[in-house]
């Protein structure tokens, strides 16, 4: 390995602004308010509410959906380190960002960067007013992670496609107005498997698509399969370019993979731990969590570096592939380790109740978070690329 190929994965220094702690200041009192109106609990569990268009909306009119996008969409041209800051707020206070997250993380980027100018018009205020719930469509039954085997089909028609085809695992798609959806549009060559994609954007009030909840063991409907029979879809809902939508794919992940989501996502767990610990916890008690939060710490730097990255319009799809393997495993295994140190906890602690529901919900959603955005062996084949070794 030369160290030319080393340094083509590089994490960049970067310190939060004076103005993203400004604003850091500003989203702890909005929810602070939120949560004294009861519009939700911060020690429920994330899946139990994590819909309201209207919290959407009430967000919206503060400016902070699209908040790095550019003014004529309704944006505010502020930049990504303040955005992540606003996701790392929510996300630990357990807000109900569902309505609008997605739309706002990646899919309005890739509209920005692949749609028609009358499409971006349209589409892109009603998102930042967070009137817009958007899904992704990428993974289908039998291919698993493997996105290059979608059989779902998109045929030329006259003015636009004509799509049949079954997409699964689709979060948010029953609640969804919008999805960007990869299909197939011509075979794979021998010498490219992964041409012959292409993504639209797929209105999801249209005749012909049916959405199928798939319950979790958590009790949360929020997976879906979505079936598209004969959908309609006009040229003007193309994305991109016709079979290279593999290229797009990769750069919209890496908005997916690099935020402060990728390692938060049963960091209440942690959160009831020390509250179940209280403020004098033992030695054994007060070096794990010291251990925990540590490692917390290094994957918080390593997330605010991809996204000053970003901001400085760079494309870091590898050092957001590793902050997604290496976040993913780290909540995977958080709920376990929580387990294991409140074995000797006091059963009298005020908050017992609501930590075993924190922790059971955490136990039984973590073996998704190593699949979805892109499994951990995906992750690793990208990764390793990166650094020549395959």
């Amino acid at each position: 390995m030369t160290s030319e190929t080393v340094q083509g994965i590089q994490f960049d220094q970067v310190r939060l602004p004076p103005e993203a702690q400004q604003l850091r200041a500003e989203v702890r009192t909005f929810l602070a308010e939120e949560i004294a109106a009861g519009t939700f609990d911060p020690h429920g569990t994330r899946e139990s509410d994590g819909f309201d268009r209207e919290f959407s909306r009430r967000v919206g009119a503060r400016g902070w959906i699209g908040l790095t996008w550019p003014k004529k969409y309704g944006g505010h041209e502020r930049t990504f380190l303040e955005r992540y800051v606003l996701t790392e707020e929510f996300r630990v206070a357990n807000a109900p960002t569902r309505g609008h997250f997605v739309a706002d993380r990646q899919s309005g980027p890739m509209l920005m960067k692949y749609a028609g100018e009358e499409i971006c018009m349209d589409v892109l205020p009603r998102i930042c007013r967070g009137e817009c719930c958007f899904c992704i469509g990428m993974s289908e039954p039998d291919s698993g992670s493997d996105l290059f085997a979608a059989k779902t089909r998109a045929e030329r028609v006259d003015g636009g496609w004509r799509v049949n085809g079954t997409k699964v695992w689709t979060s948010a798609a029953h609640n969804a107005d919008y999805m960007i959806g990869l299909f197939r549009t011509s075979a794979p060559t021998q010498e490219n498997r992964r041409h012959g994609l292409t993504q639209f954007l797929v209105d999801m009030k249209l005749p012909g698509i049916t959405v199928n909840p798939i319950p979790q063991m958590t009790g949360s409907l929020d997976f879906n399969e979505v079936v598209l029979e004969d959908v309609f879809i006009p040229d003007s809902h193309l994305l991109g370019e016709v079979d290279m939508a593999w290229k797009q794919a990769t750069s919209e992940l890496a908005y997916e993979r690099s935020g402060p989501e990728r390692f938060l996502e049963t960091f209440y767990a942690l959160v009831e731990l020390v509250r179940l610990l209280g403020d004098d916890p033992d030695l054994r008690g007060a070096e794990s969590i010291g251990r925990l939060v540590a490692q917390l710490h290094t994957l918080r730097r390593m997330s605010v570096s991809v996204n000053g990255m970003l901001q400085a319009g760079k494309e870091p799809v590898l050092e957001g592939s590793i902050v997604k393997d290496l976040g993913t495993v780290w909540q995977q295994k958080l709920p376990g380790r929580v387990r294991d140190l409140s074995a000797f906890a006091d059963p009298r602690s005020a908050n017992i109740v609501s930590f075993h529901e924190q922790l059971e919900n955490a136990i039984m959603i973590a073996p998704k978070l190593t699949i979805q955005g892109g499994t951990t062996e995906v992750l690793r084949g990208i990764i390793a690329r990166g650094l020549g070794l395959r």
